[in-house]
C-alpha cells in the first residue's frame, strides 16, 4: 500500500466514523482497524489525533463546497438568473442535503462543539471553512452585497442556522423555511423549488 492509498483509506475512515458518531466517541485504532492501516503508518502520517480530524474536515471542506459550486452553477445556469436566485438555490442544495439518509449536521460545527474551545488546530479549520463559505455566498450575491454589504451575514445566519436546526430535529424542512426567510430578506417573491437531489 503507498502512502496515497494510505491516506485515502485514513480519510475515507476517519469521515466515515467521526463524521456518523462524533470525534471523541471513536478511537484512533478503530479508524486505524477500519481503514487497514498499520498504528505506526497513521502516525507517521498524522502525528496526533487532531491532526487526523483536521485532515478529514480539510478534505470533507473541498467536496462539500465543490458540490454546493455545482449545485448552485446547474440550478442557475440561465441567463435570467441573478444573485437572488444564487442565493436561494444555496438553501435548495441544502435541503436536498438534510433529505440524506446519512446527514448528521454540520461536521465542523460538530467538531468545534466538541473540540474547538480546547483546540486551535481545529478551531482553526473550522474557522477557515466558516469564512470561506462565507466569501462563496459573497461572490453569489455580487452587486447585492455592495448595496448592502449586511446582506451576505444574514444570509450565512440563516444557512447556518439552518444546519443546525436541521440536525437537532431531522427535518428537511428547515431548509425550505430558512429559503421564504432569505427570500423575505432579499425582496423575491418566493416561488416553488426545482426538484431537489440527495447529498
Amino acid at each position: 500500500m503507498d502512502r496515497e492509498e494510505a491516506v485515502q483509506r485514513l480519510l475515507d475512515a476517519a469521515e466515515a466514523l467521526f463524521y456518523a458518531r462524533g470525534v471523541q466517541a471513536v478511537g484512533i485504532d478503530e479508524v486505524r482497524s477500519t481503514a487497514g492501516v498499520s498504528l505506526t503508518r497513521l502516525y507517521r502520517l498524522y502525528p496526533s489525533k487532531q491532526h487526523l480530524v483536521a485532515a478529514y474536515l480539510r478534505r470533507r471542506d473541498e467536496r462539500w463546497r465543490a458540490d454546493l459550486a455545482g449545485h448552485v452553477a446547474a440550478q442557475t445556469a440561465g441567463p435570467a438568473a441573478g444573485p437572488a436566485d444564487r442565493l436561494l438555490a444555496v438553501f435548495d442544495w441544502l435541503e436536498g442535503w438534510f433529505r440524506g439518509p446519512d446527514f448528521h449536521g454540520c461536521a465542523f460545527i460538530n467538531a468545534f462543539g466538541e473540540l474547538g474551545a480546547a483546540d486551535d488546530l481545529i478551531a482553526g479549520v473550522v474557522r477557515e471553512h466558516k469564512s470561506l463559505f462565507r466569501d462563496y455566498l459573497a461572490g453569489l450575491a455580487g452587486d447585492l452585497a455592495a448595496d448592502d454589504p449586511a446582506i451576505v451575514d444574514q444570509i450565512l445566519l440563516l444557512a447556518e442556522g439552518a444546519m443546525t436546526t436541521a440536525a437537532i430535529t431531522g427535518g428537511p424542512e428547515i431548509a425550505h423555511r430558512a429559503r421564504a426567510a432569505a427570500a423575505t430578506l432579499l425582496g423575491t417573491s418566493l416561488t416553488d423549488a426545482p426538484a431537489r437531489g440527495e447529498r
